[in-house]
């Protein structure tokens, strides 16, 4: 009621200008002749600063929290691709030791049969006599059960999966060096900017927080 009838005036707020980091990074550049500057200079490499505000400049990022963003989403990227590729080779390591073990197996097991079938006054002489294809089936056997596996896959089912995920693995591992070359650019940009403005960890949550306000 005082505003409306001119008894208390409020002056409006001013809106607090957003930060921009290229003008931040700009300004640093540009104290390259003002006293001082060169024992700051110093530590940092010029060509690498100038590389890291064109790299800000050509990518569209104008603000920290923009750069810490598009770094969260490059390592995921390539953190996604990676752990799809290291998945499909443990699946291919444990392909090439089941058919290890199922050719071991299918050698083994008539003698396997045999052994198990006998006495065991019996069973230590054939032992002696066929220990190394007794091992070999028990150990195919034990392998089996630790992949939990009821019946057995066919080889060539097997040779079938596994040329999937080797073709699977050479499509993406081109896409992941690029996602990962691109996680490093960004990741070295968004460094370099903070040694550039010479932010500690708190300052780089504080720019953060004005800039999402």
């Amino acid at each position: 009621m005082e505003r409306i009838s001119g008894k208390r005036v409020v002056a409006p707020k001013q809106k607090q200008a957003m930060p921009n980091l290229l003008i931040d990074v700009q300004a640093k550049l540009q104290q390259a002749h003002s006293p001082g500057f060169e024992r700051w200079a110093s530590v940092f490499n010029l060509k690498e600063m100038a590389k890291t505000l064109n790299f800000l400049q050509e990518h569209g990022l104008m603000a920290y929290a923009d750069l810490e963003s598009a770094c969260d989403a490059a390592a995921k990227k390539y953190h996604d691709l990676a752990d799809r590729t290291k998945a499909n080779s443990a699946r291919m390591a444990e392909i090439s030791e089941l058919q290890k073990h199922i050719g071991a197996y299918s050698k083994t097991r008539e003698i396997y049969a045999q052994y198990r079938k006998l006495l065991p006054k019996k069973q230590e002489e054939f032992y002696a006599e066929h220990a190394s294809a007794i091992i070999s089936c028990e150990a195919a056997k034990r392998f089996f059960e630790s992949l939990g596996l009821k019946k057995l896959p066919s080889v060539q089912s097997l040779k079938q999966e596994y040329a999937a995920l080797l073709a699977e693995n050479k499509k993406l591992y081109p896409d992941q060096k690029k996602a990962k070359a691109e996680m490093m650019e960004l990741l070295t940009a968004r460094y370099n900017t903070g040694r550039i403005l010479g932010l500690t960890e708190e300052e780089k949550r504080r720019e953060q927080r004005q800039e999402e306000r």
